[in-house]
C-alpha cells in the first residue's frame, strides 16, 4: 500500500508539472507576439501610426526593348557618285539642321558628268534646229521621211541624254545652269536632309566613298518611342491606349510614363514575341536611341485595400503587421497579427484579411526595428 502512494504521489506532481510548462509555453508565446515601447524611443526612431487605405493593383505584362526614334526620323547620307573626302567639319553629337552643309567630295567623275553635260547642251540646240526644219520640209513633201525620222531620233536621243545629265547633276548638288555658262568644278557638297544630331562619322579628310558607302548618320530626336518585346501567351492582352510603366536600368531608377500605340500583327519565329510601339509621354531630353528598357504594360486594374510595405514584416514565408493594443502616458503596446496577402505593387502590399483589423492602428514605419525586439531579427518589407 506505501509503495502504491508513493506512485500515485509520482503521477499527480508529473501531472501538475506538465501542465505547468505548458501554461509557461503559451505565456512565453504570447510574450513573443506583444511588444511594449515607450513612446520616446517610438519617436526616436521615427515610427509612425497609421491604417489602412484603398490602392489600385495593376494587372502588368512585363516586356523588355529599346529607345527608338520613327524610320523616317532617321538618315544615311551617301553620295550618288563616288569621291574623295576634302572637308569633313562635324563630329559625333552635333547638332544639324536641314539644308546645312555636311561634307565636300571631289573626283574627276564630277568634271566628266558636267563636260557631257555642257557637250550635249551645245548639240541639242543644233538639233532641235535640225528637226524643226525637217518637219516643216516633210509636211510641205520637200524632204523624204527618212530624213525627217533621222532628224527625229536623233534630237529626242540627245534630249533624253540632256535631261538624264541635268538630273544627275542636279542630284549632286551641283547647278545645271552655272554649268551651261561655263562654270565647271570638281567638288560637291552634301547637306543635311533632315534637323537632327550626329549619330555616326564613318569618313576622314582623304577617304574615298562610294554611292554604297554611309558616311553620316543623322538622327531627329524630337519624336522618341519605346519599341517593346511582348511573348506570344501575352500578346492578346495589349490593347491601343494602354498605359505603360519603365524605366532605364542601366541610367536611372525613375520610373517613365507612355501609351501603347500600335500592336505587331507578326510574331518573330525564333523568340516567339511581338513589336509593340510605345508613345512616350513628356518624352525626357535625356533619353538616347539604343537605351534598354525593362517596362510593364498595364492591361488591368482593381482596387484593394492595402497597407505600405514598410508595414509589412516577412518572416519566412509568413507576413506580419504590428497593431497597436493599448496606449498608456508614457507607452504603447502592440501584437503582431498575421496577414493574409494579395497582390503587391512597388510601395503596396494589398491584405485579405481586413475585418479583424478594421479601425485600427498600424505600425506603417519603423517595423524592422520591432520585429529585432520581438523575433530577435527578421526582414522588413
Amino acid at each position: 500500500m506505501k509503495q502504491l502512494y508513493i506512485l500515485c504521489l509520482s503521477i499527480f506532481l508529473m501531472s501538475c508539472g506538465n501542465e505547468k510548462n505548458e501554461e509557461q509555453t503559451e505565456e512565453s508565446h504570447e510574450e513573443t507576439d506583444q511588444l511594449v515601447i515607450t513612446k520616446a524611443q517610438f519617436d526616436g526612431e521615427n515610427m509612425e501610426l497609421g491604417s489602412f487605405s484603398e490602392h489600385d493593383f495593376n494587372s502588368v505584362i512585363k516586356a523588355s526593348g529599346i529607345i527608338e526614334v520613327p524610320t523616317q526620323n532617321q538618315s544615311n547620307v551617301s553620295t550618288f557618285v563616288g569621291g574623295y573626302v576634302t572637308s569633313n567639319p562635324l563630329l559625333i553629337g552635333d547638332e544639324v539642321k536641314k539644308g546645312q552643309f555636311l561634307v565636300t567630295l571631289e573626283s574627276t567623275d564630277y568634271v566628266e558628268i558636267q563636260q557631257q553635260y555642257l557637250e550635249i547642251s551645245e548639240q541639242l540646240n543644233f538639233l532641235k534646229s535640225e528637226f524643226t526644219r525637217q518637219t516643216t520640209l516633210y509636211d510641205e513633201n520637200i524632204t523624204s521621211q527618212k530624213n525627217f525620222l533621222k532628224a527625229e531620233s536623233s534630237y529626242k536621243s540627245s534630249l533624253a541624254h540632256y535631261n538624264g545629265l541635268k538630273k544627275k547633276l542636279q542630284m549632286i548638288n551641283i547647278n545645271p545652269t552655272s554649268v551651261e555658262n561655263g562654270t565647271i568644278t570638281s567638288t560637291i557638297n552634301l547637306y543635311a536632309p533632315i534637323d537632327g544630331y550626329v549619330t555616326k562619322v564613318n569618313v576622314s579628310n582623304g577617304t574615298y566613298v562610294s554611292p554604297a558607302d554611309i558616311i553620316l548618320e543623322i538622327i531627329d530626336t524630337h519624336h522618341i518611342h519605346l519599341e517593346l518585346s511582348v511573348f506570344e501567351k501575352d500578346i492578346l492582352k495589349v490593347k491601343k491606349d494602354q498605359a505603360i510603366n519603365f524605366r532605364i536600368p542601366e541610367a536611372s531608377d525613375s520610373i517613365y510614363k507612355a501609351k501603347v500605340h500600335l500592336v505587331g500583327t507578326s510574331i518573330d519565329p525564333s523568340s516567339r514575341r511581338v513589336v509593340v510601339h510605345g508613345h512616350i509621354e513628356n518624352e525626357h531630353t535625356a533619353f538616347i536611341v539604343g537605351m534598354f528598357a525593362e517596362a510593364e504594360i498595364v492591361v488591368g486594374s482593381s482596387k484593394g485595400t492595402a497597407l505600405p510595405k514598410s508595414a509589412v514584416i516577412q518572416v519566412e514565408d509568413d507576413y506580419y503587421a504590428l497593431v497597436l493594443d493599448s496606449e498608456s502616458a508614457n507607452a504603447y503596446q502592440f501584437t503582431k497579427v498575421k496577414l493574409e496577402i494579395g497582390l503587391q505593387t512597388e510601395d503596396f502590399v494589398e491584405v485579405l484579411n481586413t475585418v479583424s483589423l478594421e479601425n485600427k492602428k498600424i505600425v506603417v514605419n519603423g517595423t524592422y526595428m520591432l520585429l529585432n525586439d520581438i523575433e530577435g531579427g527578421g526582414h522588413s518589407h
